[in-house]
């Protein structure tokens, strides 16, 4: 075999090397060609505002691989969507290329709810859009800061600054009203729970300034009022009045103990002295 090679002119060897060369590379190249399906191209479906699953089975149908790339969250899209992919719909890309998708998270995201006490209105809307919350409602309450945010609540309840909440919540800002000069009769917290009292005296615009416990308390919610500063009558049993802003003072104990003389409404203390008469009168 050798001898065959060695007997042929060198030009003639070299022409078969070089055919050699050229097939083996032209049989590479097909090989290659059939193994990568080259010259074959694919459309790729759209698969835009569809669900992340129902997109993911469509174009794994279609003979393309399918990786998510991104997974982010709006409020403006449904929950569980394909917002974008790459390529794009219509695209003729060629068989086996890998899609990318970007898709809307099911679940909304929790964020921080941001101090907004202090601020102004316009102030605190702008900090709920960029924090991507909502206004639910705004209640004007009497206070000497006026036009601001005195409390921020959700749900009913006071939320405080750094609180988990969903993405798109929304938020009721309590303003301050200012401080009117109009003046009301005290109101006779006597006899309440001191639970509502207090709720009673933020409800008309009034201060709690200090409590007053008569013995320890479990529970002071469930506690009674038993005395009040100011009372609703003076010592001549005339009214007595009060504005908006101003304080008054309570005193609480376990159990109800007898309204004072000088706190009651006339009513009371007529019913008060007459079960005492009876009282008396039985005892004798």
């Amino acid at each position: 075999m050798f001898k065959f090679i060695t007997d042929k002119p060198f030009w003639v060897n070299a022409l078969v090397a070089i055919a050699l060369v050229i097939l083996v590379g032209f049989l590479v190249l097909k090989t290659l060609g059939w193994a990568t399906k080259h010259g074959s191209y694919l459309t790729v479906p759209s698969v835009l505002n569809k669900k992340t699953t129902e997109a993911i089975k469509l174009l794994e149908s279609k003979g393309f691989e399918v990786r998510i790339q991104d997974s982010i969250y709006t409020d403006t899209a449904a929950n569980g969507i394909v917002l974008k992919q790459l390529p794009e719909g219509n695209a003729m890309v060629k068989i086996n290329r890998i899609v990318f998708l970007t898709v809307n998270k099911v679940v909304p995201p929790l964020i921080e709810m941001p101090k907004l006490e202090g601020l102004s209105l316009n102030f605190a809307l702008d900090m709920l859009t960029r924090n991507h919350l909502k206004l639910q409602d705004t209640i004007y309450k009497p206070d000497f800061m006026s036009g601001s945010i005195i409390e921020q609540q959700y749900n009913g309840a006071k939320i405080t600054e750094k609180t988990k909440v969903p993405w798109g919540s929304k938020i009721t800002l309590i303003i301050g009203a200012g401080l009117e000069e109009t003046l009301m009769l005290v109101p006779d917290l006597v006899g309440m729970k001191y639970g509502e009292a207090k709720q009673y005296l933020v409800d008309n615009g009034l201060t709690l300034a200090a409590t007053v416990s008569d013995g320890a308390l479990k529970d002071s919610a469930n506690a009674f009022v038993y005395d009040q500063n100011p009372r609703r009558f003076n010592e001549e049993k005339q009214p007595n009045y009060i504005s908006s802003g101003q304080v008054m003072d309570l005193f609480i104990a376990a159990q109800m103990r007898a309204f004072r003389d000088s706190v009651v409404l006339p009513e009371k203390e007529k019913k008060l002295k007459k079960e005492t008469k009876t009282t008396n009168t039985q005892e004798k």
